[in-house]
């Protein structure tokens, strides 16, 4: 075997034994590795990844430079990443959205734990590496999206009067109910009338085509939740909780909910896991701490992200800017990008779905 290609085999083996800290599996494992290839004194690596990696690119190779230290022989590395995102199976009774390719839904098991700003800073964070995004403010009795999209007071149009234009803040396709109905009208529906809506809702939008279509679900599991669970084709869904006991008593139930309709939770955030203060830097665990890590680990799921208690991210979402968008090179904006690219990585490993590859049969008369 000649020089280069003895350098370029010893890489390839070495690289496929890293494993990568989002996916949790090896590069071999994952198929990421597309080629590896030792040209004017450059070993160049293409990678290929299940999850929107558009700003990746930095982090990964200076981690891979240091696993890569002794097969490298002195070459330096230059490293190319693409993504792939495929369609994710949903529930049995289901199938996906014909030109949504995963649906994502953001729950918590009551209201009042930050489920709002995280989806919207989860598709926002989507959208910053690389994906195309829908976000759905599925939150009836309160929608929130509107003006933490900064779209308040706007409304969709249709082109051909069946199917409603979504707005775009951000790079990011929104839908609500909010954009129906005056701000200070209370929604007194009963449950059949609000998953009614929210199905038109989702069917009659021309999302377009999408990665993730980041649904933010009603707060709570009663009748409307477990409805929407079971009509809405849903890929993952992640519950977001804070880490006090009361409120990780109610995301238990949360979690429940999604395994009765066979909706596989991809994790948990922990919201408002630790503040630091703005004057000082002091970090204090105001409402407990560890409480997301117990019932990942209780429940055999990952723990996506811990998110901080902090001031500017209110104020960003009160603005219409949330945090990804008004200070992407952030700490906090760090948290959320870290927890999408985690949850995003998650999916990537779970069930794909293959019913589009198969044509259609039909029969007919001769």
């Amino acid at each position: 075997m000649n020089p280069t290609a003895a350098a370029e085999s010893l890489t390839r083996a070495s690289l496929s034994a890293y494993v990568d800290p989002y996916l949790g599996i090896s590069l071999g494992e994952a198929k990421s590795i597309v080629d590896v290839a030792l040209t004017d004194g450059v070993m160049a690596v293409s990678l290929e990844f299940g999850f929107p990696c558009a700003d990746y690119a930095p982090e990964l190779a200076s981690a891979l430079q240091t696993h890569l230290a002794s097969a490298l022989c002195g070459f330096p590395l230059r490293l190319e990443l693409r993504s792939q995102i495929t369609v994710h199976a949903v529930q049995k009774t289901l199938k996906p959205l014909a030109r949504v390719k995963n649906i994502v839904a953001v729950a918590s098991g009551k209201g009042g734990v930050g489920k709002s700003t995280t989806a919207a800073n989860l598709a926002l964070a989507w959208a910053h590496q690389g994906a195309r995004v829908g976000l759905l403010d599925a939150d009836i009795y309160g929608p929130s999206q509107p003006l933490m999209m900064g779209l308040a007071g706007q409304k969709p149009t249709s082109t051909d009067g069946k199917m409603l234009t979504p707005l775009r803040a951000h790079g990011v396709a929104v839908m609500s109910i909010g954009f129906m109905i005056d701000p200070e009208q209370p929604m007194v529906w009963r449950g059949p009338m609000v998953t009614q809506a929210l199905t038109q809702l989702l069917g009659d939008t021309d999302w377009g085509d999408l990665d993730y279509l980041v649904i933010d679900m009603p707060p709570g599991t009663g009748d409307i939740q477990l409805t929407l669970a079971q009509r809405v084709p849903v890929s993952g869904a992640l519950i977001v909780t804070t880490p006090q006991d009361i409120a990780l008593l109610d995301a238990r139930k949360g979690l429940k909910m999604f395994e009765k309709v066979e909706v596989r939770v991809l994790g948990i955030v922990e919201n408002m896991s630790v503040h630091v203060c703005s004057r000082c830097g002091h970090a204090e665990h105001l409402f407990g701490s560890g409480g997301g890590a117990r019932m990942a680990q209780q429940y055999g799921v990952q723990l996506l992200g811990e998110l901080p208690l902090d001031i500017r991210i209110r104020e960003d979402a009160d603005g219409g800017v949330p945090t990804v968008v008004s200070e992407p090179g952030s700490a906090r904006a760090a948290a959320y990008l870290t927890m999408a690219r985690r949850t995003a990585a998650r999916l990537a490993t779970l069930n794909k779905d293959y019913s589009r590859a198969f044509p259609k049969i039909t029969v007919e008369s001769t």
